[in-house]
């Protein structure tokens, strides 16, 4: 998983820089090194000279740059800013061009993840469940029990619209706004507002602790000496009942097999056209160890012609843009916790699964460059943002910032990213240390 990471960041981080190597070369401004990751110290792997630019690979995998003649920049070479400008250096353009010198990286992440979501749209289309297929209603995890959802309960419409698409119950839409849930139960509609923070829960328990369709299910494969097989258990039975309580959903069967931890029951299991009562050991986990079938709905796919998929594509990409930043948002009004909210590679790393799975990787790439042009935006020294406010408050002062100040501010503004991955990387190596 850490190779899938490694190489989506990298097309990533070369995309990205190769954003500010054109703007910068198209305004005529020199550019001296284009590196994937950064060479400290002078250290590359890999390194050669082209058309008087040095392309190469750096020993240290925190991104990468490209260093243009003229700029104040993370290379803090201040011997060059000592003499005076130059026609190809970057302080020598006007502001404007500098400016776009500087968004050209952002600007390359939203294209790539635009295009990332257009061509997997082509090739997949949009799939979705009907909400209208959750026959059963809702089966609640930790997180939906908490906020009052309960088992069999039918979610019909968010903030008072009715829900077309079951995605949408467990969509940004509703974690990331001040949403209500309209909910069904026994022929009575509720209204259950969603809490401010449930992003912590989510970071905790998984979005699966959210709420799932509720589902039948059969015994689909038992496991070889688990205590399902010592029970008698075999391939298409159906567990009526534990102890005598009913368990014909599988949260039913969950919940009961819960509360009998190291215990034994009684298990009333339906065998083709017979009724059979088994008696079972349940584990320390509460479990049987068997492999499941689901009685899921079935999704809907809709196709989309190569010119169609653009929109769908594009509205994928920047909803996603969007939704990070209202997430980055809740971290200042202190509804989430940035212990619950900030990864470092380790975590991403365990997004991308141990298994490659190309829908997956793409998935994950077109989010992380959705993501990469929003951090890269805020305005924060050392950062694309930084620079690009920087500009901005030349352009509106008529005049440029001093030196001296510019490089203060990226001496600043390098402390605080390495204080933020420190931070990032500590959390999330506690987050497999301590138990939640």
């Amino acid at each position: 998983m850490g190779g899938q990471l490694l190489l989506a960041l990298s097309i990533l981080v070369i995309l990205h820089e190769m954003g500010h190597f054109l703007a910068a070369r198209a305004f005529g401004i020199k550019v001296e090194k284009f590196y994937l990751f950064f060479d400290a110290w002078n250290f590359s792997l890999f390194k050669f000279n082209y058309k008087g630019v040095e392309y190469g690979i750096g020993w240290l995998p925190l991104g990468g740059y490209v260093k243009i003649a003229g700029m104040i920049d993370e290379s803090m070479d201040t011997d060059q800013m000592a003499g005076p400008p130059q026609p190809w250096e970057f302080r020598s353009k006007p502001a404007w061009q500098r400016l776009i010198v500087m968004l050209g990286g952002i600007f390359v992440n939203i294209v790539v993840g635009i295009f990332i979501f257009w061509m997997m749209t082509v090739k997949y289309g949009e799939s979705y469940t009907p909400n209208s297929a959750i026959k059963y209603g809702v089966a609640p995890g930790k997180i939906g029990t908490k906020i009052g959802i309960k088992a069999g309960d039918k979610i019909y419409g968010i903030n008072g619209t009715p829900v077309e698409r079951f995605d949408e119950v467990i969509s940004a839409k509703v974690l990331l706004n001040s949403t209500v849930l309209n909910v069904e139960r026994d022929n009575q509609k509720l209204d259950i507002p969603i809490p401010k923070s449930i992003l912590n829960d989510i970071s905790d328990y998984g979005i699966s602790e959210f709420v799932m369709p509720r589902s039948k299910f059969s015994v689909q494969q038992v496991t070889p000496k688990s205590n399902a097989q010592k029970a008698g258990l075999l391939k298409g039975d159906s567990i009526l009942a534990v102890n005598s309580t009913p368990t014909v959903f599988f949260d039913q069967l969950q919940g009961e097999l819960t509360k009998n931890k190291n215990k034994q029951v009684q298990l009333t299991v339906k065998r083709h056209n017979d009724v059979l009562n088994l008696n079972a050991q349940v584990n320390n986990l509460g479990q049987l160890g068997f492999m499941r079938t689901y009685d899921l709905p079935v999704e809907k796919t809709i196709r989309y012609s190569f010119f169609s998929s653009l929109p769908v594509g594009a509205n994928k990409a920047m909803n996603m843009f969007k939704d990070n930043a209202k997430g980055l948002g809740k971290l200042f009004t202190g509804d989430v916790n940035p212990r619950k909210a900030v990864s470092s590679p380790i975590g991403i790393a365990v997004l991308f699964g141990a298994e490659w799975d190309w829908v997956r990787f793409w998935g994950l790439t077109g989010l992380l460059s959705m993501v990469l042009a929003l951090m890269n935006l805020l305005p924060i020294p050392a950062l694309d943002g930084g620079h690009a406010l920087f500009l901005i408050i030349e352009m509106i002062k008529g005049k440029p910032l001093s030196d001296k100040f510019l490089e203060r501010a990226q001496l600043v503004g390098f402390v605080l990213l390495i204080s933020l991955m420190v931070f990032a990387f500590g959390n999330d190596i506690l987050k497999h240390i301590v138990p939640k």
